[in-house]
């Protein structure tokens, strides 16, 4: 029904219009007795093999709503019942800002793309605080921080401290967003200064709380392949806890299909979509090589199928986020692809249970006196299976950069 009527009509309508249009469906349904229901029943997928645990925090599957789409909070719970394992609200900004001038975003149908210049619209901390504090148990929500546009580099610093601490208690997790439009101030961005004079505040901060909230840093994919590393070092450096590989491009669109003329029309802004699938998994490949696989990595970035979710996963992504494949795959999209790791989770169990066990009971005289040696499977010194320490599902090189006072985490 979506895309032979729904989508058709959204597609009918300017792209914000549309996003409007279908927030206020959303949040309508959840206000519905029985809307959200209906949702989770319609859309959502659970199932043991999906569910992953990364920097601590259960996730009931890898596939994440990217910040963007619920910039202040305001549908997390119908969100999360179309089947979402996590959602990211943002980018949120200390002050309220109105963005660019409209139009401001632009579909690119024949690229299966988006082009937006909208310039962090959100309604700031207070607006967003108070969507929170209405509550969201057993909704996984992370925080994308950012800084105002009239905040000067100097004291963007204080600006992501400030968002860190008023919405701390309300987040599962943190992605200081340092690749957005008003963020970025070209070689300075990515220096090793720059961004720990953002990041430590926020760790300084964090050590005094109870509480341990991981905190991401999310990157440009217009980054050469030197920068990423840089920034890679960065992370195993510090007690940051991963990566959000990528955002949108400002690069080159050459390449694609919708015309010359029509991109000229448009004018500048940030192309997400199909154009950067394989660029964001080589990305996210380059920094799981680069780190060893020690970090966890959000991979987003022209992910439209199952099939690039697939890929972006084998890249070494540990979860997964969707923006643009939603705007145009639908609200059935995140089943789709929990669908289809399902199936690749049955079918490996299937191939690894059909290989023939090797024998390695030693041979022994038939016969109902003969009993099995210390060294088979039914010895009484049969070896254990080693276990890996699990404390929060984290590892030792996780762990190693927690706070030293007690702390538990979220």
């Amino acid at each position: 029904m979506y895309r032979k009527l729904i989508k058709p009509l959204l597609f009918s309508l300017t792209i914000e219009r549309a996003h409007r249009v279908a927030l206020l469906l959303l949040r309508g349904i959840g206000l519905i007795p029985g809307g959200l229901w209906l949702l989770r029943k319609c859309y959502a997928v659970k199932h043991p093999a999906l569910e992953r645990e990364v920097f601590g925090i259960r996730f009931p599957n890898p596939v994440g709503l990217a910040a963007g789409f619920d910039r202040n909070g305001e549908a997390l719970r119908p969100l999360s019942a179309l089947g979402f394992g996590f959602v990211e609200i943002g980018t949120v900004t200390p002050r309220p800002q109105a963005g660019n001038p409209r139009p401001r975003v632009f579909r690119l149908p024949k690229d299966r793309a988006i082009v937006n210049r909208i310039g962090i619209a959100n309604r700031g901390l207070d607006a967003t605080v108070r969507h929170l504090r209405r509550g969201h148990e057993g909704i996984l929500v992370g925080c994308n921080i950012g800084k105002n546009t009239d905040t000067p580099p100097e004291n963007a610093p204080a600006d992501y401290l400030r968002l860190f601490r008023n919405l701390y208690q309300y987040a599962d997790y943190f992605t200081v967003n340092i690749s957005c439009d008003n963020a970025c101030h070209d070689e300075k961005t990515y220096t090793r200064g720059h961004l720990l004079s953002i990041l430590d505040p926020l760790f300084d901060f964090r050590r005094g709380q109870s509480e341990y909230r991981p905190v991401m840093l999310k990157i440009s994919p217009d980054l050469s392949d030197e920068e990423i590393d840089r920034v890679t070092d960065v992370l195993m450096s510090t007690p940051l806890d991963g990566i959000v590989a990528s955002n949108g491009s400002h690069g080159s669109r050459q390449g694609l299909r919708t015309s010359r003329t029509s991109l000229d029309k448009i004018g500048s802004g940030r192309l997400s979509g199909a154009p950067l699938t394989r660029r964001a998994a080589e990305i996210v490949r380059r920094i799981r090589t680069r780190s060893g696989g020690t970090y966890p990595i959000i991979g987003a970035g022209g992910l439209m199928s199952p099939d690039d979710v697939r890929a972006m996963l084998d890249a070494g992504a540990d979860l997964v986020q969707i923006y643009t494949g939603y705007v145009y795959e639908g609200p059935g999209f995140a089943g789709d692809i929990c669908r289809a790791l399902i199936a690749d989770a049955e079918r490996a169990a299937q191939a690894q249970a059909a290989v023939p066990v090797p024998n390695t009971v030693p041979d022994a005289p038939a016969g109902p006196n003969s009993s099995a040696g210390p060294d088979t499977a039914s010895g009484t010194d049969a070896a254990a299976p080693e276990r890996p320490d699990a404390a929060a599902g984290m590892t030792t090189e996780q762990q190693a950069r927690l706070p030293q006072e007690p702390a538990t985490k979220a």
